[in-house]
This record gives structure tokens, C-alpha cells and sequence, in this order.
């Protein structure tokens, strides 16, 4: 079989190079993707492939295998961009055309891979056994997150899903390699918003006022010292303020600023302890100096978690397909966050990297940079790998 999807991946190879530059070029923000949900369908359409609408954006294809069975497999692409300007000398025959949006993250690689995957496994629909539903979400990049509302309607439930795949283009790895892991793969991203709410005034009579500026200087230190101090040191933990917003002139000490953050965590009880601190230490800071200040948490992601049987399935189809060499075991998780998490809440699954970055391609930047590429090379691994996981799932 490995051999046969091979073949028609080579057939179809080209349709997903064009069909991942068309999506590039078309870039829509997530809960926005109304014109990539009709083009989704209509190539479903074309392929011969049924769907359902769960969502206001996105669709599951259904294709119903030729030997009789309630064997579920789902296989899921997002289809989301992102909100940011894109550049890059290596795209710019797909630049995107859509102000305010960019594929910079690779869901357009992911979507037309999975199209691609459709395609092949249509024409060996008499060979599969049971049902195969292809999941193409909407909204990864923006909580709550498409993978959760998806979860939450019970339609993939309704289809018995038995077990789940998912991937994502990566700039760490060369085409031709995979890499993923059993158990924790990736962190739980949450955010955090803080108001530092100091008393207003002039510049050259700073101690007249409370100096919001100074106290947020203090804090985005401050928040640094969590994983160093506060978090038992082999625990993987990263804090990122990565927002900040204050002040109007140079001579003016402003009332009020405002910051946005990240807190990426392996475990609950990690979790926990590091938005605890978060709160704490800008209590203590504002508190000292006579200001007060607002703070929320946005609890984003779960971790993504693999289960053996399916991380395994995964590595063994890799090396199957393209020998031992190409499926690295990662022996550490990545702080990256993603929705996949909340398929894994209900089903067994996995969630893998496919190597995207190369020289030639310009693409080693990486994941949101306004240069983010993928080497068309991704998908001679990514299309075959996940057509064969269909029928390599035991």
C-alpha cells in the first residue's frame, strides 16, 4: 500500500504546490475563512468527496471505505491565517492578496496536504476499512480555539472517531524528516492582560506623580524570575511579555500602561502556580509604590499529549514510507501551543512536525515571521504520510 500512495502521490504532487500558492494568495483571518470553506467544498466536490458544516467556517469530509467496518479514522487540517502583514523575495509570485492577512504559519500547506491526501485516498476508497472523516477547522490561531467548538458540537463524536492525526509544517527540520513524540508534545499557551495604573504627570516633577512606566519595567522583569525561581527547574516553563502599550509624549508620565503576555506550561499544577505569580508580583509591585492595577487571565490551549499507540503508528509509517533515518523522536516537547489538544481531550491521537525549512526555499523563519515559507518538498512526506496512517492505524 505504502508503495501505491507513493505512486499517486507523485500524480497529484503539483495539484498540491498550486492548490497551497491559491490558499496563499488568499489568505483569511480565523472565524473569517467563508471563501476558503467554499473552495475547501468545492474541491471536496470535484474529488467526489461528501461533507458536513459543523461550523459557520470549515467542513468534514466523509469518505466511506469499501470494506464494511465502524473503524473511524480522522485525519484534520486548520485553515486559518493569520492577522499581520507577509514579505519575502521566495513568495513573491503567491504574495498574499488580502490586506491584513497571511499565511505565515503554514495552515495553507496543511489544507491543501490534506485535499492532496483526499484525492489518493479516494481512488483506494474500495481498499479502506470503515470511515475516514477529513477535519478542516477553522480558527487555531484565535481562542477559544476551532478545535474546542468543534469538539463541543459532538459531531466527531456522533461518527465514533477512534483515533485522530494532525501535523504542521516545520522550519526546524530539512525536508524529508518528521519529528514527533509520545506523551507531551506541546505547551498550554495561556495569556495574560495587565493594567498598571499609576498617578499622571510631568516628566520633570516625576516625584509628584506614580510612574506606570518604571512599575512596568519593574514587572516584565520581575515575571522573569517565575521560571527561574518559582518553578522547579527540570519543569518546562516560559513567560513572555510581549505587548506593551503607555504614554503619549516624552515629557509626559501617562496614568496607565498596559501589557500582554504568554504563559506556556506542560502541566495544570504548573499552570496554576505560574498565573498565581503572575497575579502576585504585580500586586506586590504596584501596591509598593501607591498604584493599583487589573489583571486577566485567558486560559487558552490544553497541552498537546500524544497517545503512544498513535506516536508510534506515526514513526513506523514514516520509517516505512522513507526508512528509520526520517522519523525523528523528539526527546523534549516545543512551548509552541496548539488546538489540537482538544481532539485529544476525546480521542486517542497524534499530532506530528513535517519538515518545511530549507535554503533553497528560503524557509527556515519561523512559525508568524513575515517571511515564514514552506519548501514544496513537504509535501512528498506529508501526503503520503498521512493518506498511509489511514490504513497503517491498528
Amino acid at each position: 500500500m505504502h508503495s501505491q500512495i507513493k505512486q499517486l502521490t507523485d500524480k497529484y504532487i503539483q495539484y498540491a504546490v498550486e492548490t497551497r500558492r491559491y490558499l496563499h494568495r488568499h489568505p483569511e483571518v480565523s472565524y473569517k475563512e467563508f471563501e476558503t470553506t467554499k473552495f475547501i467544498k468545492s474541491e471536496l466536490e470535484k474529488i467526489g468527496i461528501p461533507f458536513e458544516s459543523p461550523l459557520e467556517t470549515g467542513c468534514v469530509g466523509i469518505i466511506e471505505g469499501g470494506k464494511k467496518s465502524d473503524r473511524v479514522i480522522a485525519l484534520r487540517a486548520d485553515i486559518d491565517a493569520l492577522a499581520m502583514e507577509e514579505n519575502g523575495e521566495a513568495k513573491k509570485d503567491f504574495i498574499s492578496q488580502n490586506p491584513g492577512a497571511a499565511h505565515c504559519c503554514g495552515h495553507d500547506a496543511h489544507t491543501s496536504n490534506l485535499l492532496t491526501a483526499a484525492k489518493i485516498l479516494k481512488e483506494l476508497q474500495a481498499e479502506i476499512e470503515g470511515k475516514v472523516l477529513l477535519v478542516f477547522q477553522p480558527g487555531e490561531e484565535k481562542l477559544p480555539g476551532g478545535g474546542r467548538l468543534l469538539s463541543e458540537t459532538g459531531f466527531l463524536q456522533d461518527q465514533g472517531v477512534q483515533a485522530i492525526y494532525g501535523l504542521h509544517t516545520s522550519p526546524m527540520h530539512k525536508p524529508g524528516t518528521i519529528a514527533t513524540k509520545v506523551g507531551p508534545l506541546m505547551a498550554a499557551p495561556d495569556e495574560f492582560e495587565v493594567e498598571i495604573i499609576g498617578k499622571g504627570g510631568h516628566a520633570a516633577r516625576a516625584h509628584e506623580a506614580i510612574d506606570p512606566v518604571v512599575l512596568s519595567a519593574q514587572y516584565i522583569n520581575a515575571v522573569q524570575t517565575i521560571a527561574s525561581r518559582s518553578v522547579d527547574p527540570t519543569e518546562p516553563v516560559v513567560v513572555t511579555v510581549g505587548r506593551v502599550e503607555g504614554g503619549t509624549a516624552h515629557n509626559i508620565i501617562p496614568e496607565k500602561v498596559k501589557l500582554w503576555g504568554t504563559a506556556r506550561t506542560l502541566t495544570a499544577e504548573t499552570a496554576d502556580l505560574v498565573h498565581n505569580r503572575l497575579e502576585a508580583l504585580v500586586k506586590g509591585i504596584t501596591e509598593s509604590a501607591g498604584g493599583s492595577y487589573k489583571f486577566q487571565l485567558n486560559k487558552g490551549y490544553p497541552p498537546v499529549i500524544n497517545t503512544e499507540k498513535e506516536a508510534r503508528t506515526v514513526l513506523e509509517t514514516m520509517a516505512g514510507l522513507f526508512g528509520e533515518e526520517s522519523a525523528i523522536e523528539l526527546k523534549r516537547p516545543i512551548m509552541a501551543g496548539e488546538d489540537f489538544a482538544f481532539y485529544q481531550e476525546h480521542f486517542p491521537g497524534a499530532f506530528f512536525f513535517v519538515g518545511s525549512g530549507s535554503e533553497e526555499y528560503d524557509s527556515k523563519y519561523p512559525w508568524h515571521h513575515p517571511k515564514y515559507n514552506v519548501d514544496d518538498r513537504f509535501f512528498e512526506v506529508a501526503t503520503p504520510l498521512m493518506a498511509s496512517l489511514v490504513f497503517d492505524h491498528k
